[in-house]
């Protein structure tokens, strides 16, 4: 094979050649083949290449490109295909060197110019394949984010979303084929958005205002964020177990008896690229896991259903455990026989029998033992008095 590389990856505006680099419209002069969706291969002049068309849905294109390996091909996506783009999907499939990138100018640099705003410091995300809840961490009086949206009928959607949770009044401006000869610019409210058509390709800058509850930035949210039937860690001790945890960027979790799932979803919460497992033996539990995961729009998080040893069979390894649930010698042995070193361990016992097990543990692999114990105000007859809560040990280590 030659070494220069045979697929050319060309970002295209909707103001189709005009806004292409020199370099661009070369690639396309000389490419054999040039495969777009319809809509872009629309906005180009005749070529002197064959070209095909982009099939729906978009997984069924990539087979067909890697049977033109060895041809001169140009792959046509939109804007910047790095920036919530096809150029990624494209590349995973693909060796060092086989390919080229020219990218074009993204939606969200347009939107951006025509609001005025600073890129670095507005939020740029795609949602055109995932759920608005992903918007829901973020969400405070104030911020600016620029949303990149699957169709018209999604602006819908996003409007009631944000009226849903308290933010109807956030001004948005609605921009439709953004860069061309047919670019619209639409001003309005999120709570009037249900009452107007819009026409995909399109993205939405909103600025939020409003009422809404603000999910906090430091852990130890308050329970309320986490449905639950009691089982759920509470929101001090959450707070000091994120905190031995120590989460750090590109981490994996495992959540032994997750509960109410409120120490993953925590964990997921201190930054993009965590993952985490939780593991919950109740399938009404596990049921609710995944719905305080869909409502914080933390769909990085994985549920299984299962007893804790065996359900961890077979399962990623991770950099971090907690055990809120389910603790046991079995597990304490299983843990320490397949978990590498350096990953960290956290467990909390309520029991005497389980803060036994942890003292034993410690006294074999060190650590640390902590004691939490609480008290809250309450009324005591026409006084207030303080009501302890039961205390809770918690063991760190790092294996």
């Amino acid at each position: 094979m030659s070494d220069t590389p045979w697929l050319t990856i060309v970002g295209l505006g909707e103001d189709g050649a005009q806004g292409l680099s020199a370099a661009s419209l070369a690639a396309l002069q000389e490419a054999e083949l040039v495969m777009g969706p319809p809509r872009h291969l629309s906005l180009l002049p005749d070529l002197k290449a064959e070209t095909l068309p982009w099939p729906v849905p978009f997984a069924d294109g990539i087979p067909q490109l890697m049977a033109l390996r060895g041809r001169h091909v140009v792959v046509l996506a939109s804007g910047d295909p790095f920036w919530f783009g096809a150029g990624s999907v494209l590349t995973r499939h693909l060796d060092p060197g086989e390919w080229h990138a020219l990218p074009g100018v993204s939606c969200f640099a347009l939107a951006a110019a025509r609001m005025g705003w600073p890129l670095e410091t507005t939020l740029c995300i795609g949602l055109h394949a995932a759920p608005l809840s992903r918007l829901r961490p973020h969400l405070a009086p104030g911020l600016r984010a620029v949303v990149l949206l699957r169709d018209g009928a999604a602006v819908a959607d996003l409007g009631a979303y944000l009226t849903d949770t308290g933010f109807g009044a956030s001004p948005v401006m609605v921009c439709e084929a953004l860069g061309g000869p047919r670019e619209t610019l639409t001003r309005t409210r999120a709570d009037a958005l249900e009452k107007q058509s819009f026409a995909a390709p399109l993205c939405v800058a909103v600025e939020i205002s409003g009422e809404g509850a603000v999910l906090p930035l430091a852990s130890g949210r308050s329970d309320t964020w986490f449905a639950n039937d009691g089982q759920i860690t509470r929101r001090p001790v959450r707070a000091l177990t994120l905190s031995a945890l120590a989460p750090r960027p590109g981490e994996h979790l495992w959540d032994i008896g997750g509960g109410s799932g409120s120490i993953a979803l925590e964990w997921l919460m201190a930054h993009p690229s965590l993952t985490a497992t939780s593991f919950e033996a109740r399938e009404d539990r596990a049921a609710r896991i995944r719905e305080n995961a869909t409502a914080l729009g933390l769909d990085r998080l994985n549920v299984l259903t299962g007893q804790a040893p065996a359900v961890l069979e077979g399962q990623p390894l991770p950099q971090a455990v907690f055990i809120g649930g389910g603790l046991s010698t079995d597990l304490l042995a299983k843990l320490e026989a397949i978990l590498p070193a350096g990953t960290r361990l956290v467990a909390n016992a309520v029991t005497l029998e389980s803060e036994a097990l942890l003292a034993q543990s410690r006294a074999r692999l060190g650590g640390d033992l902590l004691r939490i114990e609480l008290a809250e105000a309450e009324a005591l007859g026409t006084r207030q008095g303080w009501a302890p809560g039961r205390p809770i040990v918690q063991w760190s280590v790092t294996l």
